[in-house]
């Protein structure tokens, strides 16, 4: 677990989320990482980040998915550095993520409602952003 401390900033979390709901399928698309490239390339939240970390979150996230509490673990690690106020945009970064290439299966559906409750993002809201997601992932 000592390489999870490589997670330690907001921007981090939002990133190894990301990853973490592209990753939680056991398929990470390409549609899915040029997602997270051009969310991290464009979002103000992203400002001052430093491109090069995605790989080195990956590899955190990735590690943590092999341990037994892994997913507990990045968990705390989210509740640790990300602030209360960036819970729904970690979530709406997330439910991009999942909408890039147009399938959502059960694994990621699981994996969103268990953000939701850790991020104790309401149902409510959830659907909104659920929503916006979609509207933004639909193609002709």
């Amino acid at each position: 677990m000592s390489d999870t401390a490589r997670i330690e900033t907001a921007q981090d979390c939002l990133v190894a989320l990301m990853i973490a709901t592209s990753a939680s399928d056991e398929n990470l698309r390409t549609s899915e990482l040029v997602t997270i490239e051009r969310i991290v390339n464009h979002l103000p939240v992203f400002a001052d980040f430093d491109q090069q970390r995605i790989a080195e979150i990956a590899e955190v996230v990735f590690d943590l998915f092999s341990e037994e509490d892994g997913l507990d673990d990045l968990f705390a690690l989210i509740r640790k550095y990300l602030p209360a106020q960036l819970f729904e945009t970690a979530y709406a970064l997330s439910c991009d993520v999942a909408a890039a290439d147009g399938v959502l299966g059960d694994t990621e559906m699981r994996f969103l409602e268990e953000m939701r409750w850790e991020l104790e993002i309401t149902r409510l809201h959830a659907a909104a952003i659920e929503r916006g997601a979609r509207a933004r992932h639909m193609t002709v």
